[in-house]
């Protein structure tokens, strides 16, 4: 049998069902990662399940989010993160260390491996040949647990690359260009599996940039082979035992192709507020600008800041402009700071924060009232960077440093002949920063700071249900929008009940208050939504916030990946209309019942609403797996998934 790259790693890790484009499947996890901003969920939910010690081949608790300490409550957070990996058995990378996606290709992907992260671009991993996946924190905490994932099968999608890229032109430009054909929801249920005589060209490094904004497709994960230079790239960094050879077979198939010429392409951005709302630089060039980022897990390698440092040489960044660069990791830093690549970078005038995820996050730098940010950043939606009214445009980093010298929006193109940049031979090696955990753990000290509240928990899923509609919202609803970002609320990613409070803050702020007074009603909360609802960051707590305001029931056009899971997993029933009308005739107040739905939702197809406000009966569309549904008739996967490991242990 002739297979993808992705079937056979999948193949190898399969532990049940048959891996056939739609069907449930559950597969080993072989590493999982976490970070600061979902982690501290993670462990919460992960101790919760008993278990002594995590049964991965390898666990990562990296800190690289929640890194400005303006107050106790992330730096107790760290604390309890350090303190707990240490004595469940999991690797810690301190804050200083890199993000985490960086760290992790650097010194620990490894070609034909699964990884399941608490994170939507878990899949940067798939630029070193591993099946790098994002998940919600529960089925992270399970998979610690050794309990396989379950998931979907994805269908596979050959994306075959020709050519090579011109001057100028970077793997940025080949990941926008796939934004502009498929849309952020042009990956959704799919693997992108790049292959074609283009590879050769493109570093491990400049592979994870095109990998790591798979996910703003929507895609599960996207993979490149590991050849010879995935060989080259393990061995700079001292890891040659990791490298195995894998490619598809020559005449596997695919469920679609998609061909790059790399020789057309040319520098390309994506305008506010869409990954996909891609076009040529070239078409409004001339644009003013008020920022420029360079960083982030997409664009902040040690040869995307040699690129800069170079373009830098013997320039300033324009006055109007503030420049800020994020080394991806502490290897990075250091290696550019020794061989004098960081003294042009300060020398230009550019400020160089820490070696973390800052800007992207919304964590510092936002741009001025109503100014315009160039970022090499993966996303770009309304309000992210912490300033509403301000437009992020997503460049490489040769648009971003060419654009911050002339102070405008600038083809680099036009900045004369393009620098050239080689990976070393050898990448310094220090791994200090992460911390191993001891081989016992039972005597470690778990330290819990008083932000660290106790988890929320969801009842069994109810026979019938009086609900009302407590927010109407249209299409590419984003995670973001269900819960923001950002130095004001990252923080409290620990303590629900004071991070619910910001739940849809950015849509609706009175969304919490009408949430809490519906409770005293005795009315659960329903939420309609349009396409793609929850799309964008892993981040469980979009579902967990809005299970502790009493959401219980989601319905919308079509949900994305990640956050459907989320719903699931936090007793939330996720369900569909069946046609456009049925959304239409929603609106926000509408007091809905399910007269028979945890019957409907344990074996039926469709689930029955009553909308009493307009005197009309909707039937809407259920598509669960058996396991979901025994799942949500649980409340939940942490209450479902703690029955099942007791009765295991008994």
């Amino acid at each position: 049998m002739s297979l993808t790259l992705a079937e056979k790693i999948i193949r190898t890790h399969i532990v049940k069902g048959e891996p056939v484009a739609g069907r449930e499947i559950a597969v080993r996890i072989d590493q999982t990662l976490t970070q600061d901003a979902t982690g501290t969920m993670v462990y919460l939910q992960f101790e919760q399940l008993g278990v002594d010690r995590v049964r991965t081949e390898r666990s990562v608790s990296y800190v690289d989010h929640n890194t400005l300490q303006a107050g106790f409550e992330n730096a107790d957070d760290h604390r309890y993160l350090r303190t707990v990996a240490a004595r469940y058995g999991v690797s810690f990378s301190k804050a200083g260390n890199g993000i985490c996606h960086q760290i992790h290709l650097e010194r620990f992907a490894r070609p034909g491996a699964t990884l399941l992260g608490s994170d939507s671009h878990t899949p940067t991993s798939g630029g070193l040949g591993m099946l790098g996946i994002g998940a919600g924190g529960v089925d992270v905490a399970l998979a610690m647990a050794g309990v396989p994932f379950r998931m979907t099968m994805p269908s596979i999608v050959k994306v075959v690359l020709t050519g090579e890229l011109p001057p100028w032109v970077s793997s940025k430009d080949v990941i926008l260009e796939i934004l502009r054909r498929l849309g952020v929801r042009g990956g959704v249920g799919k693997i992108l599996e790049y292959t074609g005589p283009g590879l050769r060209a493109l570093s491990v490094p400049e592979r994870a940039t095109v990998a790591n904004m798979g996910a703003e497709l929507g895609a599960t994960s996207s993979l490149f082979p590991s050849d010879s230079v995935a060989q080259g790239f393990l061995s700079a960094q001292r890891r040659e035992s990791d490298w195995v050879e894998l490619f598809p077979d020559p005449e596997c198939g695919y469920s679609e192709e998609l061909e790059v010429d790399l020789n057309s392409l040319q520098p390309l951005v994506a305008r506010p507020h869409a990954p996909d709302n891609v076009c040529a630089v070239d078409e409004i060039a001339g644009m003013r600008i008020d920022q420029v980022v360079i960083g982030s897990c997409t664009n902040s390698s040690y040869k995307d800041l040699m690129m800069t440092a170079e373009t830098l040489r013997g320039k300033k960044v324009h006055p109007r402009v503030s420049m800020v660069i994020s080394p991806g990791s502490r290897q990075v830093m250091e290696m550019i700071a020794r061989n004098g690549a960081l003294a042009e970078i300060i020398s230009a005038g550019a400020r160089v924060l820490e070696n973390a995820c800052g800007p992207c996050i919304g964590m510092g730098q936002a741009p001025p009232t109503g100014g315009v940010s160039l970022r090499t950043i993966n996303r770009n939606f309304k309000g992210r960077c912490g300033t509403a009214d301000s437009e992020v445009y997503l460049v490489s980093p040769e648009v971003a440093v060419a654009s911050a010298i002339r102070g405008e929006l600038t083809d680099p193109r036009t900045m004369g002949r393009a620098p050239k940049v080689r990976l070393p031979g050898h990448f310094l090696i220090d791994d200090s920063l992460i911390l191993q955990p001891p081989d016992d753990g039972s005597r470690i000290s778990v330290i819990k700071g008083p932000n660290i509240a106790p988890l929320p928990e969801c009842g069994a899923l109810p026979d019938s249900l009086n609900g009302v509609v407590l927010l109407k919202v249209g299409d590419n609803i984003t995670t973001d929008d269900i819960i923001p970002a950002g130095a004001a609320v990252l923080p409290l990613r620990s303590n629900i009940p004071k991070l619910s409070q910001f739940a849809f803050s950015g849509i609706d702020p009175g969304f919490a208050e009408r949430a809490g007074k519906a409770g005293e009603e005795l009315k659960a909360g329903v939420i309609a939504g349009g396409e793609n609802y929850g799309q964008g960051s892993s981040r469980e707590h979009a579902a967990i916030v809005c299970m502790y305001l009493g959401v219980r029931v989601v319905v919308a056009v079509s949900f994305s990946r990640i956050h459907r899971s989320n719903l699931i997993n936090f007793g939330i029933v996720p369900v569909l209309f069946l046609e456009d009308r049925q959304y239409e005739a929603v609106a926000q107040g509408d007091s809905m019942v399910f007269h028979d739905l945890a019957a409907e939702i344990a074996g039926g197809d469709t689930v029955r609403a009553v909308n009493e406000t307009r005197g009309e009966r909707m039937d809407l569309k259920v598509d669960l797996s058996e396991r979901e549904r025994k799942v949500l008739s649980a409340g939940g996967k942490l209450r479902y998934a703690k029955g099942r490991l007791g009765t295991a242990a008994r």
